[in-house]
This record gives C-alpha cells, sequence and structure tokens, in this order.
C-alpha cells in the first residue's frame, strides 16, 4: 500500500465511506448516516458484518434489529424526527431479508425520508450458481430479489465491482441528502464483492459535507403568487409535511400572524402552528376538523406549502367546490407543486414563507372572515371536549377518552406516533399538537406495524423525551418484535395498546361500503361459519411482558390516567394496556373518500352502499 490508497474489502471501505459523510443546514452539521441497523445472514454476515466489527462502534454505531422491515421503520423514524438531516442504514442478508425490506422503502419514499438499504446480493463471479436463496430467472441472468426494491428506490444500483462503489456511493448520499430527492437508496451488495479487497484512493475517505439547500422562490413566480393573494377573498393555507422537514413553523407563524390566513393541515403537517393558536383550524379532508373542510369547500385561493395532496386532503377530490378556487402550491419539488393545475413557487418551504410575507406587506384577510373561522374553531374545540371528557372516571374508556387521558399525561415535547387503524382518523381530528414534533402519524403509507419500531427511531434521535407508540391490537400483532431492541438498549419507549377484538377501522369502512364487517374481527368462526363467535383468549399484555416490557393494565379510565403516568415517569419500555368500550365517540367524517363499491349485488347492504357511493362521487371536481 503507498500513501495515496488503502487496501481494504469493499464492504469495509463502505463503512468508512459512510462514517466520513455529513450533512450541514442554517450552520448545523450531523452524520448523515449515524448508525446502521443489522441481521446478519449469509448475504452479509462476512462483508457489512466484518466491515462493521472491524470499524469498531466509534465509527458506526451498530443496532441490532428483529425484523428486516422494522428496522426500516425505525430508521425512518429516526430521519424524520431530525427533519431528515441524517439518517440510517440497513444491512441484511440476501433472499427473505433483503425483500423484507421493500415495504419499509416503500413506506421512507412515498414519505419523502432517507434511509440507505444495504442488501445482500447472489455472488457476481456467479461461481456458485444457483446459490441458497437466489432467484432464478429463465431469461435475465442479471435479476435477484432485490431488483424488487427498484420501483420503491430513489435510487438503485447493484455494486458488481469494488470500483463501481465509488461513482455509486457518492450518487447514494447526493440522493439522501436532497431534499427534493430523498427517499429510499438502495446499494446491492454482490457477497462476493463485499469481501473482495481493492486499493482505494485515500480522497474517498475524506470528510465530505453534503450542504442541505433553501433554494429561494424565482422571482417571476413570486410576484404571480403574491398578486394572487392579495386578490383572495379566502385564502386557506394547507400545510404538509414539508413545512416540519424545512423546520418552517416559525416563519408559518410569522406570515400568518401578519395577513389573519387560516391554516389546515395534513396529517404529515399537524403541529406546523401550535393547536391553540387562533388560526390553526386542525385537520383537513375527510378525516379532518368541521372547520377546515367547511372552510375548504368555499376557499377561493388554496395555498398548499409542502404538501403532496393525497386523497385523503382532497377528500378524492370533492372538497374544494368553489367554482373560482385556485391553487399556489409552495413545494421543494416541481413534482408536487405542479398538482391541481397549481401557480407554483418551487422552493425550500421556510425560504418562501419568508419571501411572502415580505413581499405581502401590510396585506390582511376580511376582518368577517377571520371572526368566521375562528368562530368555527371554536365550536370544533368544543367537539374536542366532549369526546376526551370522562364523565364516569369508574367506567371502560372509549377510544377517544384514551386520547383525551393520554393528552392530559403528556407534555409538550412529547412524541406521540401512530400509522394505521381507526386511532389516525381520531388523532386527525381530536389531538391537540404543542409542539412541531410532537405528532409524528405516518400516513403515507399507512404501515401497521410501523409504530413500535418508529417509536424506537424517535427515541434514538432524541434522548431524554418521552416517546408514545398508539397501537391497536391488529396492529400490535402485526409487528411487536422490536420490542425485545427497545429492552436491549434500554430506551424508555411507551405503548399505549388498544384492545378492540379485531381491525375496527377496516370493519366500519366494510360497512360503510357493503362489506358487512366480513373478515374483520378476531373472533372465533360462529355456527354459521362467520367471525362472529366470542372474543379470542388472546392476552397481549402478557406478550409484551414476555418480551421485556413493564406492562401496566387498565379497566377504567381511572386506572388509565395512573398508567399513563406510571409509564411517562418511568425510565423502562413501558406498556399501559387498555380494552376499550367499542361504542364510536368520535365524530363523523366531514368529508367522503373514495372506496369503490359494487357495482352490482345482490345484498342489500352492498346495494344501498353504491347508491350512497353514486351521490358523492357526483361531487368530484377535476381542478384544471
Amino acid at each position: 500500500m503507498n500513501a495515496r490508497t488503502r487496501r481494504l474489502t469493499t464492504a469495509q471501505a463502505l463503512v468508512r465511506f459512510l462514517s466520513a459523510q455529513y450533512t450541514e443546514r442554517d450552520g448545523v452539521r450531523r452524520r448523515l448516516i449515524a448508525g446502521t441497523w443489522g441481521i446478519f445472514g449469509h448475504g452479509n454476515v462476512a462483508g457489512v458484518g466484518q466491515a462493521l466489527v472491524e470499524a469498531g462502534e466509534d465509527v458506526m454505531p451498530f443496532h441490532q434489529g428483529r425484523n428486516e422491515q422494522s428496522m426500516v421503520h425505525a430508521a425512518v423514524g429516526y430521519a424524520r424526527q431530525l427533519n431528515r438531516l441524517s439518517a440510517q442504514a440497513v444491512t441484511t442478508s440476501i433472499g427473505p431479508g433483503a425483500t423484507n425490506l421493500v415495504t419499509g422503502a416503500a413506506l421512507a419514499t412515498i414519505n419523502r425520508l432517507p434511509v440507505l438499504l444495504l442488501p445482500g446480493d447472489y455472488f457476481a463471479s456467479h461461481a456458485p450458481d444457483p446459490l441458497l436463496q437466489q432467484l432464478e430467472h429463465p431469461v435475465e441472468a442479471d435479476v435477484s430479489v432485490n431488483d424488487t426494491l427498484r420501483p420503491v428506490s430513489r435510487y438503485f444500483d447493484r455494486i458488481t465491482r469494488p470500483e463501481a462503489l465509488i461513482p455509486s456511493a457518492l450518487q447514494a448520499m447526493r440522493v439522501l441528502a436532497d431534499p427534493a430527492e430523498t427517499g429510499a437508496v438502495t446499494l446491492a451488495l454482490p457477497q462476493d464483492v463485499q469481501a473482495e479487497a481493492y486499493d482505494w484512493p485515500e480522497e474517498f475517505f475524506t470528510e465530505r459535507v453534503w450542504y442541505v439547500r433553501r433554494p429561494a422562490p424565482d422571482p417571476v413566480e413570486l410576484a404571480a403568487a403574491v398578486e394572487a393573494i392579495r386578490s383572495a377573498g379566502r385564502p386557506l393555507i394547507v400545510a404538509g409535511g414539508g413545512v416540519h422537514h424545512s423546520e418552517a413553523e416559525e416563519a408559518l407563524k410569522a406570515l400568518v400572524e401578519a395577513t389573519g390566513i387560516p391554516v389546515a393541515s395534513t396529517q404529515a403537517g399537524k403541529g406546523s402552528l401550535r393547536h391553540d393558536h387562533p388560526a390553526d383550524l386542525g385537520g383537513i379532508g375527510h378525516t379532518g376538523t368541521a372547520v377546515s373542510d367547511d372552510l375548504a369547500r368555499t376557499a377561493d385561493l388554496v395555498i398548499g406549502v409542502g404538501t403532496r395532496y393525497t386523497d385523503f386532503t382532497t377528500a378524492s377530490g370533492t372538497l374544494f367546490q368553489n367554482p373560482e378556487v385556485r391553487f399556489l402550491n409552495l413545494n421543494i419539488t416541481g413534482f408536487d407543486a405542479h398538482k391541481l393545475a397549481a401557480r407554483t413557487l418551487v422552493c425550500d418551504a421556510k425560504s418562501g414563507l419568508e419571501k411572502l410575507l415580505e413581499a405581502l406587506s401590510s396585506h390582511r384577510v376580511g376582518q368577517e372572515y377571520e371572526a368566521e373561522y375562528r368562530s368555527g374553531k371554536d365550536r370544533w374545540d368544543e367537539v374536542v371536549e366532549a369526546a376526551y371528557r370522562a364523565d364516569d372516571e369508574n367506567a371502560v374508556p372509549t377510544q377517544t377518552q384514551v386520547l383525551g387521558a393520554l393528552d392530559a399525561a403528556v407534555g409538550d415535547d412529547d412524541v406521540v406516533i401512530n400509522a394505521a387503524g381507526s386511532l389516525p382518523g381520531d388523532l386527525h381530528k381530536l389531538w391537540r399538537s404543542r409542539s412541531p414534533r410532537q405528532y409524528h402519524l405516518e400516513y403515507g403509507y399507512s404501515c401497521m406495524g410501523y409504530e413500535i419500531p418508529a417509536g424506537i427511531g424517535v427515541q434514538q434521535a432524541a434522548p431524554g423525551t418521552p416517546v408514545w407508540a398508539l397501537v391497536g391490537d391488529g396492529t400490535y400483532l402485526m409487528m411487536p418484535t422490536e420490542i425485545v431492541t427497545a429492552v436491549q438498549e434500554g430506551l424508555p419507549v411507551n405503548i399505549v395498546l388498544i384492545q378492540n377484538h379485531g381491525y375496527a377501522s377496516i370493519g366500519g369502512l366494510s360497512q360503510e361500503t357493503g362489506g358487512e364487517r366480513f373478515g374483520t374481527a378476531y373472533r372465533f368462526r360462529a355456527a354459521d361459519g362467520t367471525f362472529s363467535g366470542a372474543p379470542l383468549p388472546v392476552d397481549l399484555a402478557a406478550n409484551a411482558a414476555s418480551l421485556g416490557m413493564d406492562v401496566r393494565r387498565a379497566k377504567t379510565v381511572r386506572e388509565l390516567r395512573e398508567a399513563l403516568a406510571a409509564a411517562r415517569a418511568s425510565d423502562r419500555p413501558t406498556c399501559v394496556y387498555v380494552e376499550t368500550d367499542p361504542a364510536p365517540t368520535a365524530p363523523p367524517a366531514e368529508a367522503w373518500w373514495d372506496v369503490p363499491v359494487a357495482e352490482t349485488a345482490s345484498r342489500a347492504a352492498a346495494v344501498e352502499a353504491r347508491e350512497r357511493y353514486d351521490r358523492q362521487v357526483a361531487g368530484r371536481r377535476r381542478h384544471l
């Protein structure tokens, strides 16, 4: 070896390279890849596994996972908590270890959150062929199971020679650090190449800083945006996740306080303003508040900030009903900014909001409009109070009373995590967000099983912050395995486990769409063959305890309040288990969501559901 090269295996070189990568935004520097999750097998144990041992914890911290999908969820939770400025890597063997990454990769890419995936792959040399777990394709010999990661990755490469790592690793870092391109990045690593030595140029291992840009709006676009806002009588801001990623909350607050424009939030954007700010109207869309959705129907200008406009936000194209409505979208990506035929401000959220504030000097919405939305906000606050209220402290709590008890237990900086089931709708309507990162809903992919591992990632990113993973019984059964990791690492994640004996959310949707709750209850089979017998004798609290958690069972509202307080004060992973009253207490949906219903059927439930569907779908608009 001479002074200008270093002889290492490909895996050793990759680990060293990753340890020297940093992001910097607003003068704050962070490691781009702060640690690596891994489960080892014959596709990575002698390559990346050996390289991690060789490097040591100081160079690359290692986290031991129990399920490959949940390792990605943990990494995503980590990246989201740190506003996409730091990420983690995930290494797996070939075969099922690699394909288990696909769901997590899809979640990361859909939510625009960075994670680096390092799955093992077949031998590049094809010397042992076929090897254990190899997919054999009859006409494409270079295909492996890792190709399933291509459509869900923002960047993908298979490193078939050591020297090919250099340009590919640099591209991978570029994508991970770029807020307009980020998502899952996959470097598939053939296992023989991982262990192959090469003389690497020393420059490959020098410290590299990836500056996270804050592009300003184009002057022409800015002028058009300002004119649109000044001429609008009923403007409404829709705050998306991009507000948080850009740390633009204060800029949004300043704009709102200067102009009086109200703010409704998507699932990802909730918390952009504190819940008690006069202009914060809560969630928007199918799971939105009455005041947000009423204003959306009459808005003449909808200003999207960092939002993707999913069907939940637009009520499947039925929400924005003003014949004169137009859209102005401020987004870091042109792809999202151009949705709904909008005027565009393609820029960083914080930079764009600050420029709008400067250009809108002395502009303010009418007093009648402000009075209207503030009155609507007050009425909705009464709805929240009623849903949270428990008149009998000794009664079995409803699900909304569980949220009320949690609301009373958490501090301003606690983080509440959820992703799927009936809870996202209740939380979007009812939760009172007190800080930018308190409300952590993964609703781009709404992935059951996300909450517990994401809680671990958030706890790693924000040590000392109380973290709450809210799960129903259906979600818990999908992926409880990372409880073991939380116990092993001493991470005091709190799980609120709500037992309602089945898929409550899908059960309600099934009933609404004519499916008659088929296959959604966790019960024994009855004599007629349906799952309508007694509840299954499954003790999920005992299961959590068997995995190492402290468990507190709560049968009443009073016991629930005591259990939540004890969990928050504990320094150990704690599960609060509560069986809820199944009676629905959440306010009904304020806007529609399109789930197609059978066009022809013999059963009365489906026929009636189709009639309702035809009435609703008639309200859909194409915004051109």
